[in-house]
């Protein structure tokens, strides 16, 4: 029996205040010791040779840093998208980006694509590296509780990946109907993948 959404939601919320508590106890020289070593991993995956369009994140402080990876997209001749917040829909879309020169401060102070860019639908990307406050071995992500990535891999058919620090990884995370399941996790230690046979969302 599913526990009411009333204490998932209480439950997911201790959950989501205990991982911010580390993150800002993180120091700097880690963060940018552990992000080198997940910006390796990501190079290191199968989908990273094979994939055409790439779905990045500009990093939070708190985050692990991706963002080199789109040099090193850009450079192999991918094409790089990233989130940028449409006011008429009250949500994020995905935005293709040719150089950082795209990018202006957007609606929480995170750089993101100017109005100029071309919008992209979900389904045509092949690859996507996403944030979050904590992920399971099960494809489990707790997001920031706006539920903002969850409505941008909404018709996603490509390979999403969660990209944390160790301390992120949790034995289990509370699922809601709408929530997101991803492909993997990738961290410093290792890449996580869902065990086979674990019915996933989206074509996964």
């Amino acid at each position: 029996m599913n526990p009411p959404a009333a204490s998932l939601s209480a439950l997911k919320s201790a959950l989501r205040e205990d991982l911010r508590r580390q993150l800002r106890g993180l120091e700097a020289e880690l963060r940018e010791e552990w992000s080198l070593r997940i910006r390796e991993r990501c190079l290191e995956l199968p989908e990273w040779s094979d994939c055409r369009v790439v779905g990045l994140y500009y990093p939070r402080a708190d985050e692990p840093d991706v963002w080199p990876l789109a040099e090193r997209a850009w450079s192999a001749g991918k094409c790089v998208v990233l989130p940028t917040y449409d006011e008429a829909l009250a949500a994020y879309q995905w935005c293709r980006i040719d150089s950082s020169e795209d990018l202006i401060p957007g609606r929480f102070g995170i750089p993101e694509p100017r109005s100029r860019c071309l919008r992209m639908d979900a389904v045509r990307l092949d690859l996507a590296f996403v944030p979050g406050l904590g992920f399971s071995t099960d494809g489990g992500r707790l997001g920031r509780g706006r539920g903002f990535y969850d409505r941008l891999l909404e018709f996603f058919r490509g390979r999403s990946y969660g990209v944390a620090f160790d301390f992120q990884m949790l034995p289990q995370i509370p699922r809601e109907g709408h929530d997101v399941e991803l492909t993997g996790v990738i961290t410093p230690s290792g890449s996580r993948f869902v065990p086979s046979g674990v019915a996933l969302k989206h074509g996964h």
